[in-house]
């Protein structure tokens, strides 16, 4: 058949939609909205293709609306899990033997499908399942998405082209092979960009996946498997399993295929995957790829020369979109006495416009938490912080679970760096405030450094250039995405790599060439193409007489 050098259509990331009233956009969202909440569906497990049903069917309901039944889901056990093994296994070698750019094609229609038809569909499922307001949908389900799946195609062309110099008298070139076994995908609820990108990711690259999303987020789930099968992505290469986490990773962790976890959730249980990585080390036929990303405790300093008025929208929105929910979401701020004033009472007035309620009315800048557990331990947080003599709260903190798991956004100041929300990730819809004595700066980033295990993302505000220049390399290890002179959230595939170290994973950067090496064993094949034929060197030959 034809050959050729393929060049991929170059990523563009996808256009936001602002769903504003009268556009089209609105029209059609509201309506889907309206259509999946009148439909009560099944959610199968997909291994090998092929719905898989259990006798053990769990609720799906909105956050943001207990009551209400969206559907269920079939509940497997470590039988599908490793089904779901089988099947990647028996997939894995007419896939990887697929050339590369038949494998380009599948996921940038995936891309093409999720901006194009399917847009409303994958934002009202995120919407109503993960109590996401319209334009963080947008942002997240339909456009990061499809940004993953082009710029994956992308960095995969560029990985193929990395290529070894050859001398004279010979050719050497590198093959990207597939990872030697399966990967384990364990996925979020958080965003639904992250749930469809930690399988596709090692797929792209010739592999194959086993992948368990949240619990909390398999309406979504349901909506990224019909998309990748549409494409003309083969049976078997990814499979989606309903598995409990813990019951999923025992059978994973232990199989001699397990070649790699791609993983975004908390650190407890990335730290338990690389504790049985490391007793089963002995069984695998590889060194399985570790790659994670994991919590944050992301922080906002600001310097005295900041724009209040700037400084203001970037802890609202930073602090509460979404909930607070983000892993990049800022949960503490240092902030000088000298601007404190100022800067609160404008805080203050934009809070006092936020609007806190279901998703479906778009007014609502502030929507539910996702579920009970996560509701009380923020409840329990703000209670304490309402009772502690170390710390008060200075706005929100009501909280309401009789419709759904409301908690209002919630300031916490607390009187010393060290109280516990500075420094223990909360995960919701609360900012803890410090106030910094002015000439303490140095001191306060000293404290700022060493408070916290994480290292995701934070921010330093100031209109200072020195100071820019000098806090930013003062913090250099202590976040993986910094932000001068905006909001700590808000990542975009192609502009800023995201990820983080210390507790906050392995910084392999998901979007990128880093993350998508990876997925890929390389082996270097050198060619002579005129061998020699005798042992013999030069050196070998006695001198001259």
């Amino acid at each position: 058949m034809p050959k050729g050098f393929f060049n991929v259509p170059i990523a563009k990331n996808e256009p936001v939609k602002t769903y504003a009233p009268g556009s089209p956009e609105r029209a059609e969202l509201q309506a889907m909205i309206k259509k999946m909440r009148s439909e009560e569906i099944d959610i199968p497990m997909v291994i090998g293709g092929k719905p898989v049903t259990t006798n053990r069917r769990e609720r799906v309901a909105p956050p943001h609306d207990i009551a209400h039944t969206l559907g269920h889901y079939y509940q497997g056990d470590a039988s599908h899990v490793s089904q779901a093994i089988d099947a990647a296994l028996e997939a894995r070698e007419k896939w990887a033997k697929m050339e590369w750019h038949h494998r380009a094609a599948i996921f940038l229609k995936a891309a093409d499908l999720i901006a194009g038809p399917y847009r409303a569909k994958i934002n009202a499922a995120t919407i109503l399942g993960q109590s996401k307001n319209a334009f963080q949908a947008e942002i997240d389900s339909a456009c990061e998405l499809a940004d993953f799946l082009r710029f994956g195609v992308q960095c995969m062309s560029q990985i193929y082209a990395f290529q070894p110099e050859s001398s004279t008298g010979m050719w050497n070139y590198n093959e990207f092979r597939p990872l030697e076994g399966f990967v384990f995908a364990l996925t979020p609820f958080n965003f639904t960009a992250i749930a469809g990108n930690l399988p596709s990711a090692p797929a792209m690259m010739g592999g194959v996946a086993v992948w368990k999303p949240s619990k909390t987020a398999v309406y979504s789930a349901k909506v990224i498997m019909e998309v990748l099968q549409e494409a003309g992505l083969p049976d078997g290469v990814i499979n989606l399993v309903f598995a409990s986490g813990p019951v999923a990773a025992d059978v994973v962790l232990s199989h001699p295929d397990f070649a790699g976890i791609h993983f975004t959730g908390s650190t407890a249980v990335f730290n338990s995957i690389w504790e049985k990585v490391g007793a089963n080390i002995n069984n695998y036929k590889t060194y399985p790829r570790i790659v994670g990303e994991t919590g944050g405790k992301d922080f906002i300093f600001a310097e005295k020369t900041a724009d209040t008025t700037a400084l203001a929208t970037a802890i609202v929105r930073g602090a509460f979109e979404y909930q607070g929910q983000k892993c990049s979401a800022a949960s503490r701020a240092y902030i000088p006495a000298s601007i404190w004033d100022e800067l609160w009472e404008k805080v203050e007035a934009q809070l006092k416009e936020v609007k806190v309620g279901p998703p479906e009315d778009f007014t609502n800048f502030v929507n539910a938490v996702i579920d009970e557990t996560s509701f009380d331990k923020l409840k329990q947080s703000i209670d304490e912080a309402k009772a502690a003599d170390d710390a008060e709260v200075i706005f929100g903190g009501n909280c309401d679970k009789s419709v759904g798991y409301f908690i209002e956004p919630t300031i916490i100041r607390a009187k010393t760096p060290k109280y516990i929300t500075m420094e223990e990730e909360l995960f919701g819809p609360v900012l803890t405030i410090y106030v910094y004595e002015d000439e303490k700066i140095d001191e306060t980033l000293d404290i700022l450094d060493g408070t916290s295990i994480y290292a995701l993302t934070g921010c330093v505000w100031s209109q200072n250039r020195y100071e820019i220049e000098r806090i930013t390399e003062r913090l250099a290890n202590c976040a993986g995405n910094f932000y001068i002179n905006d909001k700590p959230t808000g990542a975009v595939v192609g502009q800023q790599p995201f990820g983080g170290s210390r507790g906050s994973g392995t910084n392999d950067k998901a979007g990128s060439i880093f993350n998508m090496l990876r997925w890929t064993s390389i082996r270097t094949i050198k060619e002579t193409f005129v061998p020699a034929n005798h042992f013999s060197y030069p050196n070998f030959q006695p001198d001259n007489e």
